[in-house]
């Protein structure tokens, strides 16, 4: 039951927004094409069963590490504040 001027689902409707579009941005940061044998930036080979489970995979576990932990995570706020809703 949704209160005030939301209709009833609303919110699951912004959770499954939010949820949509993380798997959307994570789908689009997946390698495509051939893996490399060697890492890209410290040039460490890559082990096959790394290649083997990323088909398009570029760097080693640890470079790729790195780069997920520098990813920042920006979108649109779905929930907004209680101040927003009550205008």
């Amino acid at each position: 039951m949704a209160g005030g001027w939301a209709r009833d689902g609303a919110v699951q409707d912004q959770i499954d927004d939010t949820v949509n579009d993380a798997v959307s941005a994570a789908r689009a940061r997946m390698p495509t094409g051939e893996s490399a044998k060697y890492c890209d930036e410290c040039g460490e080979p890559i082990p096959e069963k790394r290649r083997e489970a990323l088909p398009g995979v570029r760097t080693c576990v640890a470079c790729q590490s790195g780069r997920d932990a520098a990813v920042r995570q920006s979108g649109i706020n779905r929930r907004g504040s209680k101040d927003s809703q009550l205008r």
